[in-house]
């Protein structure tokens, strides 16, 4: 098989000498650096390339060259592109309408300070591209029948887990040959084979849990604050409150990472100009967390807290419970569902609740209906749009900037294969055991069709998960948890020991809300970091009166 391209679109002679000549030494072991030192003869080698069958990994191309980076696109869409630009911090330069155009992914400022600048930027690069290959080593093999929903658990668990795996169905040969191996029959599956050789038939979410390492049992009964929900807030607070001294427990009821975790790419965090994956960003906040001494229990559920004494008790599924000085409380959103009879039994088998990114390559060539209009909507149809033959955005209103960030939505108006419904809502949908169609209402036309689909996305916003607290604790009428002010206005006039709670302090002392689980909180994943940091500086405070 040939070896990966690195593939350099250069009109400057010496500039591009230099490049191949650069890329060759540190790169040229795993992957072959070809390139043109005009559009034309770019355009020609490329298209030479994808006749051969020969794969592109990386293609950096000058900006007086950027029409190649849409042909290109067109042979190769999983290739990461990088525009090379002069440096220019105007809103003109050509990087900018590029990457909000989705016309390029990255982009590299000539001229760079040094050789390991650049080398080290294009080996981030083309991580990013070897990450969304099909994996050369499998820590799992997954043995499943064709259309097992539960296959999407343990798909999203190792995904969001950075695990690399495969899943082998058991119609086919392959399937039934590890069964084999394993000493196992049909009987009971899906399967879960390590590679070491460990098997888990059927596993539970704590069992996937102890198959990759992480405690789901909690041994901690007393620390100084216990954390609930291990979103972008919960990690955030977990780092800030163990990284300060305090004996700190972080409680999940599934995996890390909450909604920013599923999210393919987050453009707008501050520090990363080209984005980062939300289950990265989140997996190394995770990560952080663990290094600074935080105690974190995954598939741990909290089902109800109490005030006794001077401390606040979480009680937990399992029966246990932690007692501690003060509680934050980071259980963030569960997504809202869409209440159709039919596509609810297909949950798993094609119909998916958040931007489900372990399904990314599945949806290769195929036909994919998003419904929602808000960012998570926006950044899964950029994503999908990568693998899918069309991607399909069906919105409820009649204007997606409403609310979609702008550069979302000219990043979605740039993309060939994705198109925008307006005043559309799924109404109905089906299939035998998968989903093959859905049924749409077009309000404005006042009209309704049936389509062929092979995958729903549902992101239609989110309800709190709220439901396990005690009345003492006050919420809206959508159940979203009242801090600070809040709690005057709606709730009357609470006083904590003859004070007014803080800023993101709820109506029970000691108890602290931060992200999107809180009323009026901003729904950015940089802005539940914030609160999720502010959260321990005020449980600092409160723990010192």
């Amino acid at each position: 098989m040939a070896w990966p391209v690195i593939f350099v679109v250069e009109h400057d002679p010496s500039s591009f000498d230099v490049l191949l000549t650069d890329l060759t030494r540190r790169f040229g072991r795993a992957f072959a650096v070809k390139g043109a030192g005009s559009s034309k003869a770019a355009l020609t080698a490329v298209e030479e390339l994808a006749r051969d069958e020969e794969p592109v990994a990386l293609l950096l191309v000058d900006d007086g060259s950027d029409d190649v980076l849409i042909r290109a696109h067109e042979l190769y869409p999983r290739a990461k592109r990088v525009l090379l630009v002069d440096r220019d911090y105007s809103s003109t330069s050509p990087a900018v309408q590029a990457i909000a155009l989705g016309r390029a992914d990255y982009h590299l400022v000539r001229p760079w300070m040094d050789n390991e600048t650049m080398y080290r930027a294009v080996s981030t690069f083309l991580s990013s591209w070897t990450k969304e290959q099909e994996p050369t080593f499998e820590l799992f093999r997954i043995v499943a029948r064709e259309g097992d929903s539960r296959v999407l658990r343990l798909r999203d668990v190792m995904t969001r887990f950075s695990m690399p795996f495969g899943v082998y169905p058991v119609e086919r040969e392959a399937g039934r040959r590890l069964l084999r191996e394993a000493g196992l029959d049909a009987s009971r599956l899906p399967v879960v084979i390590r590679h070491d050789g460990h098997v888990f038939v059927d596993p539970s979410l704590p069992d996937l849990a102890r198959t990759i390492g992480v405690s789901v049992t909690n041994d901690v009964n007393i620390c100084d604050v216990a954390i609930v929900g291990a979103g972008a807030a919960g990690l955030t607070a977990a780092v800030y409150a163990a990284s300060e001294g305090l004996d700190t427990v972080l409680l999940e009821q599934a995996v890390s990472g909450g909604q920013a975790g599923t999210s393919p790419l987050i453009r707008n965090y501050p520090g990363f100009p080209h984005g980062i994956n939300g289950g990265d960003l989140m997996g190394q906040t995770c990560e952080q967390a663990w290094l600074m001494g935080a105690h974190i229990v995954f598939a741990q559920q909290a089902i109800g807290l109490e005030r006794r004494g001077d401390r606040r008790v979480v009680h937990l599924l399992d029966g246990s419970e932690v007692s501690a000085r003060g509680v934050v409380i980071t259980t963030g959103i569960d997504w809202r569902r869409l209440g159709v009879p039919r596509l609810e039994a297909l949950v798993g088998s094609g119909v998916f609740y958040g931007a489900a990114v372990s399904e990314s390559r599945a949806m290769q060539d195929q036909d994919v209906f998003i419904v929602g209009a808000g960012n998570s909507a926006g950044q899964a149809a950029v994503h999908l749009a990568k693998h899918a033959r069309t991607v399909t955005l069906v919105v409820r209103g009649d204007n997606l900037a409403k609310s979609t960030s702008a550069y979302l939505v000219r990043a979605i108006e740039a993309t060939p294969n994705i198109i925008v419904r307006h005043r559309t809502e799924v109404v109905d949908g089906g299939g035998d055991g998968h989903l093959a169609y859905l049924t749409l209402a077009d309000r404005k036309a006042d009209a309704v069709e049936r389509v062929p689909a092979t995958a729903l996305f549902i992101l239609i916003g989110g309800e709190p998960h709220t439901q396990w607290l005690p009345d003492s604790i006050a919420r809206d009428d959508q159940g979203y948890l009242l801090t600070g002010r809040d709690i005057r206005e709606r709730s009357g006039a609470h006083r904590h020991h003859g004070r007014a709670p803080s800023v993101l302090e709820t109506s029970m002392p000691g108890v602290f809300a931060a992200g999107d689980v809180r009323r009026g909180s901003i729904k950015r994943v940089a802005s539940a970091v914030g609160e999720g940091a502010a959260a321990i500086r005020l449980v600092h405070d409160y723990l010192g009166t």
